[in-house]
């Protein structure tokens, strides 16, 4: 996609949707004298943020696909505590196979509603399962009532955005293992994909992860708010640049973080002319992850998903990857010489 309509599209989307949904929080919840940065990064720089335990979730299905489990680090409201998800089961002996988790980015949708399911039955075509979760405050999830909430909240962000978000993860990742999956991948997009690699450098269980323009860092706040057409809104939020480059001195910017997986087994996943994701930050992380694989796309942030054959792309290269982890395991038949090789 040429440069300017990959761009205008990225713009579109930073004024009609992230800039009026700032605008609605800020009109509703006001803008706090202190967004309670203290808080977050002493969390952020504590052992409590991601714990080295992960008990595994207690699956509910309420229906052949989906199912839900107690989140396992509740907070505060109700809503939030019941985690949501489906499961794109392999036809048969699915407990043999493979799993490749898909993580939505901020707002969930397109992707968790209409994106996701195509290429879960992509990945069961390919001889893998396929499973998708609601993050935090997202569709159901998201609370009735804020009592004293108030917007940007970086303690909030840090306890509920990530650290409840990757207690999930890691929740879910240990009940497919324990169901007998030989091996289980991370696969998300923006916010997803820095959920991914977060959870890729606390986890060692995971066989590979796929990280499509993650926001890895706040960078991706000020990226965004640049961009702002209301003068006053990009001035308010702009003066919170001290406070980012802070957060990004902590565990919410994965260049300072390393992954406990092998970076043969990393894939990014760069939109090179995406006006959320710094482009110098994707270069930042592949350097400080030792280099791993890196598909630099001629697109942007929103136009990336409509690069044709992407998804199968991607399954081709997570295929030997889950394959070293599977085939040892009984019952588990590698995806079709065809599949691979198209």
């Amino acid at each position: 996609m040429i440069a300017p309509l990959a761009k205008l599209l990225d713009w579109l989307a930073i004024q009609l949707v992230w800039g009026r949904r700032v605008k609605s929080l800020l009109k509703q919840h006001g803008h706090p004298p202190n967004p309670k940065l203290e808080e977050a990064l002493k969390l952020l720089k504590s052992p409590d943020f991601i714990p080295l335990e992960s008990p595994p979730a207690q699956l509910e299905f309420t229906s052949a696909r989906n199912f839900r489990f107690p989140a396992p680090r509740p907070g505060e409201f109700a809503e939030n505590n019941v985690v949501y998800g489906r499961l794109y089961r392999c036809t048969e002996s699915w407990q043999n196979r493979p799993v490749i988790i898909l993580l939505h980015g901020a707002g969930g949708d397109p992707d968790y509603h209409f994106e996701f399911p195509l290429i879960a039955r992509q990945c069961n075509r390919a001889g893998f399962n396929a499973a998708m979760l609601i993050a935090p405050f997202q569709f159901q999830r998201r609370p009735r009532q804020l009592a004293g909430f108030s917007w940007p909240d970086y303690l909030l962000t840090a306890e509920i955005a990530h650290a409840q978000a990757i207690a999930e993860i890691r929740a879910l990742t240990g009940w497919l293992l324990g169901e007998g999956c030989p091996a289980v991948a991370l696969w998300g997009n923006s916010y997803g994909g820095a959920l991914a690699g977060l959870t890729a450098c606390h986890d060692a269980r995971l066989s590979a992860v796929v990280l499509v323009a993650p926001g890895l860092d706040m960078n991706v706040f000020l990226s965004a708010a640049k961009q702002i057409v209301w003068p006053g809104l990009r001035e308010e939020l702009l003066r919170q640049q001290p406070a980012c480059d802070a957060l990004n001195r902590t565990a919410l910017n994965l260049t300072t973080m390393r992954p406990r997986l092998p970076r043969e087994n990393i894939l990014l996943i760069e939109a090179i002319h995406d006006l959320f994701v710094d482009r110098k930050s994707m270069e930042a992380l592949w350097h400080a992850w030792g280099q791993p694989d890196i598909w630099r796309l001629p697109h942007g942030h929103a136009s990336k998903s409509l690069l044709p054959g992407l998804t199968g792309r991607v399954l081709r290269w997570l295929v030997p990857r889950l394959d070293r982890h599977a085939t040892a395991h009984r019952g588990w038949t590698p995806p079709s010489a065809s599949f691979v090789s198209r």
